[in-house]
């Protein structure tokens, strides 16, 4: 068997200069395009780092999955703690929350994500797993379980501790499954006032700048500590794309608006989404030995949709890669190849290739003849007849 390459030649319109790299002020980002599954920008996106308030997404995910498997229903209420109250007296986010009260699941999801509150998520991890200690080892074993490679948790709101660390990466894929797997719950996130049994002053509601600036923003999460500086994990959804970001390290809540709103309008204006195969196009042939045909056509199973930088003008560079030819009997629809994609500046593309049409064992003559030319090739150096 052999590796074969052919290399195709895929060209669009648009292009003189490959797209600019993004200079962020963010000491650390990572941008991805949900869409197409590609990240367009990863600066030092895996150093695990302080994440202040944004970690509080991980509180409301394990909330969501509790919600979803039915450990909890919406009007579920839940007690409120000395402990959990003592975080308004200490002047971090608050949802204003009072000894005595019975928040229910609903007000709690409100309070964390559009009041920031850390009253709320103690509040959460208390009822849940019986005290916040527990509940951040178990948000450490989640966030494992969710693929978060860079994620350590020690408390519930994201309150400095040495050992609450996550990087952007983890940070985006965490905001990727919040909205697949919770796409009813996530609409909260969009929501920008939410007041308390009415305790709460005007200026206690959603902090994400992105909300108001009519982009298509819809979430997430901000967060700052002198620690961490000012961060935001950002989600916008314009036409058929949506783009994730997280960033942090920012030198004011003015810089972090300014870099968010940046940020999204770069991802969506520097590239654009193109079809670049459709689904069953035969884009390559590859032999088959012993078969009725002696090749089969190469087609992807589903269109092929890239993002491409907007000011790049060489076009793509694509080759079909398969190792053949392949021995008969063929299944329509079986994956034979990849299609491999490359241009400037962007990650590589594989995308696998499918049998176009069945090819069924050939009959005596073929394999006769196949038997003969191997034999020739072997024997006389004679190439066999394809």
């Amino acid at each position: 068997m052999t590796r074969h390459l052919c290399t195709l030649f895929v060209a669009f319109l648009a292009l003189a200069l490959p797209a600019r790299a993004f200079e962020t002020k963010a000491t650390h980002a990572w941008v991805y395009d949900m869409t197409t599954n590609t990240v367009l920008l990863d600066k030092a996106g895996e150093d695990s780092v302080p994440p202040a308030s944004m970690s509080k997404l991980m509180t409301i995910e394990m909330l969501f999955e509790a919600v979803q498997d039915g450990r909890v229903q919406m009007d579920t209420t839940f007690g409120v703690s000395a402990h959990a109250v003592s975080f308004t007296a200490a002047g971090g986010s608050t949802m204003y929350l009072q000894q005595g009260d019975r928040p229910t699941v609903q007000e709690l999801i409100h309070g964390m994500i559009i009041n920031s509150g850390n009253d709320a998520c103690v509040v959460v991890a208390e009822g849940l797993e019986g005290s916040e200690p527990e509940f951040a080892r178990k948000m450490t074993e989640r966030g494992l379980a969710l693929g978060l490679e860079q994620s350590t948790f020690a408390n519930a709101s994201g309150w400095p501790d040495p050992g609450q660390r996550m990087s952007m990466k983890d940070l985006g894929l965490l905001a990727v499954h919040i909205i697949n797997t919770y796409p009813d719950l996530y609409t909260v996130f969009g929501q920008t006032e939410f007041n308390y049994k009415n305790r709460a002053p005007a200026n206690a509601n959603n902090r994400n700048p992105l909300l108001k600036l009519g982009i298509g923003a819809d979430g997430l999460k901000t967060g700052h500590t002198e620690e961490a500086g000012f961060g935001l994990v950002g989600s916008v959804k314009q036409g058929e794309r949506r783009i994730v970001f997280a960033v942090s390290g920012m030198a004011s809540d003015k810089e972090r608006a300014e870099e968010a709103e940046r940020i999204a309008s770069w991802a969506f204006r520097q590239f654009a989404l193109k079809t670049v195969a459709k689904q069953g196009e035969r884009l390559a042939e590859a032999r088959v030995f012993m078969g009725e045909a002696a090749t089969v056509g190469l087609v992807p199973a589903q269109d092929v949709r890239l993002l491409i930088p907007a000011a790049s003008k060489a076009g793509l560079a694509a080759e079909v890669v398969y190792t053949g030819p392949i021995k008969a009997p063929v299944a329509k629809g079986a994956t034979l190849a990849e299609l491999v994609i490359t241009m400037p500046d962007m990650p590589e593309h594989r995308i696998p290739l499918v049998a176009e049409a069945d090819v069924p064992m050939g009959g005596f003559v073929t394999r006769l003849q196949t038997a003969i030319g191997h034999l020739q090739a072997t024997y006389l150096g004679t190439a066999p007849a394809s």
